[in-house]
């Protein structure tokens, strides 16, 4: 049982940690997503269609943008948007570590493709990146504090898309637990109210799961949004 309602975000509290070490882990993650991407058949089965249309989703963004000019941009970005998927529908099975809860997994996935695309900008064509900061028609005296502004802003942008996607899953997690907690004591003493708490659960779970796949659309969005500012043509 868990001691309070952020033990799930705990790896050593009762998860699949305990009897499976890091390593076995991540290579069952990444066997299971092997697996779906995989093609077993002549003809596209089911599971291969599905699992081949939030790839879709994502060439189709990139393909709007100016990522569609960053060679390899839109396989990475489809990758990531089924790979943020799976992490966050494996988070609301029961005593299993929510890994897209945690700041140290969204910030390894931001700041490394972040950065990415500002060394590819800067690497191009510099003239082009420093003009970007500066938006045309200010007036003079006003040009260093825009300038600063802009960088700000821009440096800022994997913190935000980090604490974004943590924030919205360590909600609904906590959410959750609170609800599993009431739900549990109201076995106990009454029965209407733990049907009533139990049904507003199953509820919940699937507008997590809604929550899941809306979360993962959007880091992957705002990436590929990024990719106009930084990716010169």
């Amino acid at each position: 049982m868990l001691t309070d309602i952020f033990s799930s975000f705990d790896p050593s509290t009762i998860s699949i940690y305990n009897w499976a070490p890091s390593p076995i882990f991540w290579f069952m993650n990444f066997l299971i997503m092997l697996m779906l991407s995989s093609m077993f058949w002549l003809a596209p089965s089911r599971l291969h269609q599905i699992s081949s249309f939030p790839k879709s989703i994502m060439f189709e963004q990139a393909a709007r943008t100016f990522g569609k000019n960053m060679k390899g941009f839109a396989p990475i970005l489809s990758s990531l948007f089924t790979l943020i998927i799976l992490v966050n529908l494996s988070g609301l099975l029961p005593y299993v570590f929510s890994t897209s809860s945690h700041l140290f997994f969204t910030f390894s996935l931001a700041i490394p493709l972040w950065l990415a695309m500002i060394m590819s900008s800067v690497t191009n064509s510099p003239t082009d990146f420093l003009a970007g900061i500066l938006p045309g028609g200010a007036p003079s005296w006003l040009n260093p504090f825009l300038v600063l502004i802009e960088t700000t802003s821009i440096s800022v942008r994997p913190i935000t898309l980090s604490f974004r996607l943590a924030a919205n899953m360590s909600a609904g997690h906590i959410v959750l637990g609170l609800i599993g907690i009431y739900s549990a004591s109201a076995l106990f003493t009454s029965t209407i109210s733990s049907i009533s708490l139990l049904s507003i659960q199953i509820l919940y779970i699937l507008f997590e799961m809604g929550i899941c796949l809306i979360q993962a659309y959007i880091f992957c969005l705002l990436l590929s949004l990024y990719s106009d500012d930084h990716t010169s043509l």
